[in-house]
């Protein structure tokens, strides 16, 4: 109204803290932060995303252990303690697939470029039953540290472990005797792939790793071992001392590997029931270990080469051992 602004009470005293003054006074600082990135879709729990995710991994946990293909010759699996991971970059999930390895979801970030190995990720994810889902390249650069995806990731579930006890069920229900490995102090998941791939070979009955300080069934494991984790038993051992002692009673041979052994490779009678125990490289076998050993077992080698890598070392000898065998 006209003439308001004169009369008395209508203009505020300069210096007085009501009205606009500048900034909220920290009114609206809660609404000016952040709230941290946007998860993955398969992550948002009522994204179609997230429910096509649900139904694959619900589908996959009829499967034996360790996937599809025959993992569950040893019998009831367990659950693995890590969660799902990802696996990244064309080539990595390009051979992950071809491995048979069972994925719950394939992610593709949007706009990315076409070519064969993705084109092949693509066919073989859909025929295999596992989720295509397009998501944004932001989801996947959040997924990799260093953003080296090139555009695609594999979701891979937590294995799946046997337990130790079934794995020699596994070689009475074969008729066969018993041809283990168990690995003592691998923590290079990569060593483990390679060791289950020479075991199921040369025709072994299964893989034994401890529960602690030691590598996992990992996406890694996956790749190097081509598959073979699939199809053949892996048991984890809350103790491996007493597991080998459990089966030593059972009439197993327990056979460490090291450079010093008492017996040499070319000496070894392996036609029956035994389990061989590989060390690592740098530690070789933990004390227990080596002290629950029937025999200690040595490769002879006409170099000057002073040890093999845990994993080839473990190949030479199970391929003798398969060889005597037949």
């Amino acid at each position: 109204m006209a003439g308001n602004s004169s009369r008395r009470g209508a203009v505020r005293k300069a210096g007085t803290k009501k009205g606009q003054v500048t900034g909220s006074g920290g009114k609206g600082r809660r609404s000016l932060e952040g709230r941290g990135a946007t998860p993955p879709a398969a992550e948002r729990t009522k994204h179609p995303a997230a429910k096509r995710a649900r139904a694959a991994a619900k589908a996959n946990t009829g499967r034996p252990a360790g996937g599809s293909g025959g993992g569950g010759r040893g019998g009831s699996p367990r659950k693995g303690t890590d969660g799902p991971e990802n696996v990244l970059g064309r080539n990595p999930v390009l051979e992950c697939l071809r491995a048979g390895v069972p994925a719950t979801a394939l992610y593709v970030a949007v706009g990315t470029e076409s070519d064969d190995r993705l084109s092949e990720s693509v066919q073989l994810a859909a025929d295999a039953g596992i989720s295509i889902l397009e998501v944004p390249r932001t989801d996947l650069d959040r997924m990799s540290a260093n953003g080296l995806h090139q555009g695609v990731a594999l979701q891979v579930p937590p294995f799946r472990y046997a337990h130790p006890d079934d794995l020699i069920a596994n070689a009475r229900t074969q008729q066969e005797p018993a041809l283990l490995v168990a690995l003592d102090n691998i923590t290079d998941p990569r060593n483990l792939g390679a060791v289950v791939r020479s075991v199921a070979a040369f025709g072994g009955h299964g893989v034994v790793i401890p529960q602690r300080r030691s590598a996992s069934v990992t996406a890694v494991a996956w790749r190097t071992s081509a598959g073979a984790a699939a199809r053949l038993p892996i048991a984890q051992a809350t103790n491996l001392t007493r597991t080998l002692k459990d089966w030593a009673a059972k009439g197993v041979q327990v056979v460490g590997l090291d450079a010093g052994g008492d017996t040499t490779l070319d000496e070894y009678d392996g036609s029956g029931p035994v389990v061989v125990v590989v060390g690592s490289e740098g530690k070789g076998l933990s004390r227990l270990v080596r002290e629950t050993c029937d025999t200690i077992l040595s490769i002879p080698m006409a170099g000057p080469v002073e040890s093999l890598n845990a994993s080839v070392a473990a190949g030479v000898v199970l391929a003798d051992i398969a060889r005597q065998r037949r």
